[in-house]
């Protein structure tokens, strides 16, 4: 957690009010990222002092409006806890899926971007054809377009889960989920510019530069061991972090 988060609240726990702190924080740095569609993509952070309950934006607000309090609390149910709050039935879904699965992710991160969107659409999209793909491309996992808000899907994503942190949703956009935010942030970043780098290959009228299946072995090998690191994507986080703070982002209320 960065110092700059660390706040207190005497109507719930330290744990409680530092996660909604930094999850409104992930918000306003998605914002700042142009990574967002109106109301309809979401974040979570699992609660670490009550690991079967998540916190995920109210539905309707922009992420720029997102603050501490406004959060909603859910159980693994469904259920709202605490004060009432409308949520997204299909970000319930696709969030409680993954906490359900994987029991070391501790937040979910969700975007429908033009890039993200659009490397969705083609099966295998991402190829190992620049640097930041190779950032990514041996944790990445492709899920099947399913019935949103349905139990199969909860399931099925939960399912897609268990091989990769780094989700291309076929149809649909991305999604990541790690041990930390920043961890989940920096997976966003470079799942991002890999699909946009894909994209722009495509449109050049001349095959990529192939990378050696050498080179591709041994960035999967770095990959995984950095992101297994806690200090993966914290000086990034925090950069990005104090960029939008600079930008006014007041979300620690």
């Amino acid at each position: 957690m960065s110092a700059a988060l660390k706040l207190t609240r005497p109507d719930m726990t330290d744990a409680e009010w530092q996660a909604r702190c930094e999850l409104a924080a992930l918000y306003r740095v998605t914002h700042h990222m142009g990574w967002t569609d109106l109301v309809n993509t979401h974040l979570s952070v699992r609660l670490p002092d009550a690991p079967d309950t998540f916190l995920i934006n109210r539905y309707g607000e922009m992420f720029d409006e997102v603050t501490a309090s406004s959060l909603v609390k859910m159980d693994m149910d469904g259920n709202v806890l605490g004060d009432p709050g409308r949520f997204n039935n299909a970000g319930f879904t696709i969030h409680s899926g993954v906490y359900k699965a994987r029991p070391d992710a501790m937040c979910v991160m969700h975007t429908h971007t033009r890039a993200g969107a659009g490397v969705s659409l083609l099966r295998n999209g991402l190829r190992p054809i620049s640097q930041d793909a190779l950032s990514v491309y041996d944790d990445v996992v492709y899920h099947e377009y399913g019935v949103p808000a349905s139990v199969e899907e909860c399931e099925a994503l939960g399912r897609s889960c268990q091989h990769g942190t780094c989700v291309v949703l076929l149809n649909h956009g991305l999604l990541t989920f790690g041990p930390t935010v920043p961890g989940t942030f920096m997976r966003m970043y470079m799942l991002e510019r890999a699909s946009e780098l894909e994209l722009i290959s495509r449109t050049l009228g001349a095959p990529p530069e192939p990378i050696s299946d050498y080179v591709i072995g041994k960035a999967g090998e770095r990959m995984r061991k950095r992101r297994d690191d806690a200090s993966y994507g914290v000086l990034e986080w925090e950069g990005a972090l104090r960029t939008a703070e600079r930008a006014g982002a007041d979300y620690r209320r």
